[in-house]
């Protein structure tokens, strides 16, 4: 079996090498002789995708590789992949697998049983929702409190001002809280609109959830870290029963790399919080990388 390439963003001032925040997952990857290209995440998104790739070196015959760089959206995943097969190279994960593992409509229903309800719809960048829009939207859910979103991402951190809403049923509120998430947004808005039930969580004297981030190759868990943004010396624990329900859904998910993050809800029941594709998905800055580039190496 050809041995799988490591594909990470450049560095934007110097091209030839390793963006910075990937720098020690290409160091982990060249000390245990994985091969490594660099590929370009401002052309990729600028849309030259033959210009994002000319520095991977042409295959003679088809090559895994796994990406580790910046999120993309799911078009320009696609189109990352496209150009990578006319240098013979072919993503382990492919563009569908990636919309299903990185956007909440792909993984939510497979999830269900563990995640927050929650009800979605496409959505323009750019345009206000009205409250008659919004009250449409979130009717299944029943009122309560609920948290929004994009099809990706959060505004967690304007927790107030754009993802938190008190009631649901008061549409007008709601609407004036994912409107501001929308224009916050802007050009990056992914997809569409979520609106999740909120859950209350096990949190650190700041007022964060405690989550964990569990890395799945395979289908089997290889690493679990903390959650990115937890404070330098963070640990989370998950116990091994609670990471079997989720196996059975990373499974039928059928993504081969998967992240999820987990949260310990106020009754003691572990919550899946977010799912995503594991080649966007952070490392804590402080994580060792070896374990990780070592599964992915092993699955390619």
């Amino acid at each position: 079996m050809t041995a799988p390439l490591i594909l990470v963003p450049s560095d934007p001032l110097a091209p030839r090498a390793p963006d910075q925040h990937f720098l020690r997952e290409a160091d982990a990857a060249r000390q245990a002789g994985i091969d490594l290209a660099v590929v370009d995440h401002d052309a990729i998104l600028a849309g030259d995708v033959r210009a994002a790739v000319r520095r991977v070196a042409a295959s003679d015959g088809v090559r895994p590789g796994w990406y580790r760089g910046w999120m993309l959206p799911s078009g320009a995943y696609g189109r990352l992949g496209a150009a990578l097969e006319t240098r013979g190279v072919r993503l382990c994960t492919d563009p569908a697998a990636y919309r299903t593992a990185h956007e909440l409509p792909g993984w939510y229903d497979t999830f269900a049983d563990l995640t927050p309800a929650s009800v979605w719809m496409p959505w323009t960048a750019g345009i206000a929702p009205t409250p008659g829009d919004i009250g449409a939207l979130v009717a299944d859910l029943g009122g309560g409190p609920g948290v929004v979103k994009d099809y990706v991402k959060s505004r967690k951190h304007e927790w107030d001002e754009a993802c938190f809403v008190p009631e649901l049923s008061d549409a007008a509120t709601a609407a004036r809280v994912i409107a501001r998430m929308v224009e916050l947004q802007g050009a990056d808005l992914s997809g569409g609109i979520v609106v999740r039930a909120f859950e209350q969580f096990l949190s650190d004297d700041d007022g964060r959830a405690l989550e964990a981030r569990v890395w799945w190759v395979a289908g089997a868990p290889v690493l679990v870290t903390p959650h990115p943004d937890a404070p330098a010396g963070t640990t989370v624990e998950v116990p091994a029963e609670a990471l079997d329900g989720v196996r059975a859904c990373v499974r039928a998910l059928g993504a081969p790399f998967v992240t999820t993050d987990l949260a310990l809800r106020s009754d003691g029941e572990w919550r899946v919080i977010e799912v995503g594709d594991g080649q966007v998905s952070d490392l804590p800055a402080d994580q060792e990388p070896g374990v990780l580039v070592g599964a992915l190496a092993a699955a390619g």
